[in-house]
């Protein structure tokens, strides 16, 4: 059975969405309050309709609560984001994903029932400057304010180590949950592999260990 998701918002962000929900077999409804844009997806989602979705009975009459998940993408409109937000708790959406301009948008969208806030720009932002800043860490995503998951190259310095020579963990207060090895994936792997080079480690710790074991076991 297909999941079926709302996507409001047809900008840049919820246009991705919409794209790769349909990509992923999903059945969408793409919503926007312009035309041009509902037009620009009337032949990639399921369904795309043009609507306020601060009317509460515009949301009403599209059936709007029989979607298992909602996505509000409304882009610089806060008012409009928060009102949609409460309208579809309102009518009984079991889970609703929001886009967050800021932090103070963010809390409010939290404090009104919002089940996931999301920060494409920032997140974004954070994971461009950590790709910058090491020619290590091959990409970036942040779990919470303090912990993150990151891809990290191996180079000459761990090659032809095992993971029980290398004692990460102890070390550093870091995991090794997976390793990338050309097109095969090594999912928990054993004290007992050893690291090629140009592996791709799949690291998830505290920022601050991460960045400490990138510094000190990378150079």
């Amino acid at each position: 059975m297909k999941k079926e998701f709302v996507v409001i918002g047809l900008g840049r962000f919820g246009g991705s969405i919409v794209r790769e929900l349909v990509s992923l077999n999903a059945d969408v409804m793409a919503i926007d309050i312009s035309p041009d844009r509902v037009d620009d997806f009337a032949q990639i989602a399921t369904t795309a309709v043009a609507a306020d979705t601060t009317d509460e009975s515009a949301l009403r009459s599209l059936g709007i609560r029989n979607f298992e998940h909602v996505v509000v993408a409304i882009g610089e409109n806060i008012q409009a984001s928060i009102l949609t937000t409460l309208i579809l708790k309102e009518v009984g959406v079991k889970r609703i994903t929001v886009k967050a301009q800021n932090d103070y948008h963010a809390k409010v969208l939290q404090k009104i029932g919002a089940d996931q806030v999301v920060h494409p720009e920032r997140d974004m932002g954070k994971r461009i400057a950590n790709n910058l800043v090491s020619n290590n860490i091959l990409d970036y995503l942040e779990l919470s304010d303090e912990y993150s998951i990151v891809e990290i190259r191996a180079n000459e310095k761990l090659a032809g180590y095992t993971l029980i020579d290398l004692d990460i963990r102890a070390k550093y207060g870091v995991n090794i949950v997976a390793i990338k090895r050309g097109t095969h994936i090594l999912v928990s792997p054993q004290a007992i592999e050893e690291i090629e080079l140009d592996d791709i480690l799949i690291v998830i710790g505290s920022d601050l260990d991460i960045h400490t074991f990138e510094k000190k076991a990378l150079h």
